[in-house]
């Protein structure tokens, strides 16, 4: 039976006029019927999945808007609300991808390049998100969430100032704006006024205006504030309904193959080859492809690698990136479970070249020129990847970041990190203990095996005597000591990436965290019998 062409364009005027008014209730409902009698339309299946995502069915809604994205490849409303339902999945790649289409076509609209920004500090590329909001509130001025934006991005880079001046800003406009809220939090902490920056994060949160993820960086937040006020069982309360939070909200990274589980099998199979097929095995392919020296910066979140890195990049004669993901092609060909390194170890040399080829133009593409210098490839969960990083690259350097295990454990627990498999696992202290405990037995697993140049760099002694251990690095790496070194506070808050300590080291050297973990002895005492092996091994004493 043939549809009534009227009849359904009033239709279409009526969801419309419902949804402008924000009546989604009313609107989803006539567009569900309509959807139910055959009559697609990507306004419909917008409508849709716009109260779906009220509802927090946020798979279905996209399953419904990747649908009206193909009726209407060019209607800016449903392919921005695409960007904006995987901006929520925590899928920004994917949300980048959406919103780069449409500023390719519609390179005036505001709110897309405020969308992009979002995805891009999602990312951790804080200089490009910038950019990004700075031109939204160039193209519409009205745009507060781009205001918010950036002051997000200055709290992340420890410059409290302009966080604190634009967030001040939104909130003149729109009082109790949540992230303006903790931008402005973070800046009265920074200036050591703890009881105004608890007073509001506690309005924030008493208010019920913040969402699921801004309740949970609220009492992160909020356990910071605790903690610099000496208020430590009350810290550790705040970090855990944080903590909580975040698994609930990203419990779908506890599914499938546990990371503890996957290191097991990796120790595990590095352990069945026989040791001799480990052996170091240099070739004219393997070298640092125009680079003076290949460095992998590795250790375990929070043991001083961004603090390193930073500090070594004041050298004329290092080149560096962040931590950028450059060995996936890799791991995807060597170490998906079920895990069998032998295949690694008789690769055919060519295939071992192309992938060297490939990690290299990935080192240019994403900014970095090494010829002639020495490349320092900083990423902690490289560590995970020792196997594959011993067979591509045999004559690298390793710079292992060392801490001790109690204070580095209590820190991973306390800081938000881009959720992933492996920040997961930190979200809990018996997680993080384990995670950790996991990763120090591949490591000294693939230092044994593998003969690789490995320096330890212990966190404690750099912040009690910087020169003095970068001299020492410095000598490791073949450079001539460089003065600038230990001016690192301004080139942190300048990077493009930001990790959960770029703050800290834009505020220069800070010895407080150094046996931070007694003010939390008894909350870390479940843990202690799987760290202390370390604590001793490592030489941190009882």
């Amino acid at each position: 039976m043939p549809r009534d062409l009227k009849a359904d364009q009033e239709m279409l005027r009526t969801v419309l006029a419902h949804a402008e008014r924000r009546d989604i209730a009313r609107a989803a409902a006539i567009a569900e019927q309509a959807l139910a009698s055959g009559f697609e339309h990507p306004l419909l299946l917008n409508v849709v999945a716009t109260r779906l995502e009220q509802d927090g069915k946020l798979e279905e809604a996209l399953r419904l808007l990747e649908r009206a994205v193909k009726l209407a490849p060019d209607d800016v409303s449903v392919r921005n609300a695409l960007s904006l339902c995987l901006q929520r999945l925590d899928r920004p790649a994917e949300a980048l991808h959406h919103v780069d289409k449409l500023l390719k076509a519609h390179p005036e609209l505001g709110f897309a390049h405020a969308g992009k920004g979002n995805a891009l500090i999602a990312l951790g590329a804080l200089g490009k998100a910038r950019l990004s909001h700075l031109r939204a509130l160039e193209l519409d001025p009205g745009i507060l969430a781009a205001e918010a934006a950036l002051a997000s991005i200055a709290t992340h880079r420890g410059e409290h100032e302009e966080a604190r001046v634009r967030a001040r800003k939104v909130l003149s406009k729109v009082p109790g704006f949540p992230d303006s809220v903790l931008s402005l939090a973070a800046a009265e902490l920074a200036a050591g006024s703890t009881d105004h920056a608890q007073l509001l994060i506690c309005q924030l949160l008493a208010e019920g205006r913040a969402g699921p993820a801004e309740q949970a960086r609220a009492n992160g937040l909020l356990g910071d504030v605790l903690d610099a006020a000496g208020r430590y069982a009350e810290a550790f309360t705040a970090h855990s309904a944080c903590n909580e939070a975040l698994r609930h909200l990203h419990h779908r990274f506890a599914a499938g193959t546990g990371m503890l589980s996957y290191l097991e099998s990796v120790i595990a199979a590095m352990r069945r080859v026989d040791p001799s097929q480990w052996a170091v095995r240099p070739t004219a392919d393997a070298d640092a492809a125009g680079a003076s020296a290949h460095v992998f910066l590795l250790g375990f979140p929070c043991s001083g690698t961004t603090l390193l890195e930073v500090a070594l990049d004041g050298h004329p004669g290092i080149a560096s990136l962040g931590e950028h993901e450059l060995l996936k092609t890799g791991v995807l060909r060597f170490m998906r479970e079920p895990l069998d390194f032998e295949p690694l170890l008789q690769a055919d040399e060519s295939e071992l070249r192309a992938l060297r080829e490939l990690y290299w133009r990935e080192v240019r593409e994403a900014g970095a020129e090494p010829d002639g210098k020495v490349f320092v490839d900083k990423h902690p969960l490289h560590s995970l990847k020792l196997p594959l990083i011993g067979r591509l690259f045999p004559r690298a350097k390793i710079l292992f970041a060392q801490r001790d295990p109690r204070d580095l454990v209590l820190s991973c627990y306390r800081r938000r990190f881009s959720m992933n498999p492996a920040m997961y696992q930190l979200l809990t202290l018996e997680g993080a203990a384990s995670f950790y405990d996991a990763t120090m037995r591949l490591a000294a697993t693939a230092r044994s095996l593998q003969g690789l140049d490995w320096h330890v760099v212990r966190y404690e002694s750099v912040v009690d005597e910087l020169d003095q251990q970068l001299r020492i690095v410095c000598d490791y790496l073949g450079l001539a000591w460089a003065a600038d070194l230990g001016n690192f506070a301004a080139r942190a808050q300048a990077r493009e990436r930001a990790t959960p300590s770029t703050a800290q080291r834009a505020g220069g050297l800070d010895r407080s965290d150094v046996g931070h973990w007694r003010h939390y002895q008894a909350a870390l005492e479940p843990i202690l019998p799987t760290i202390n092996p370390w604590v001793q091994s490592l030489g941190y004493g009882a």
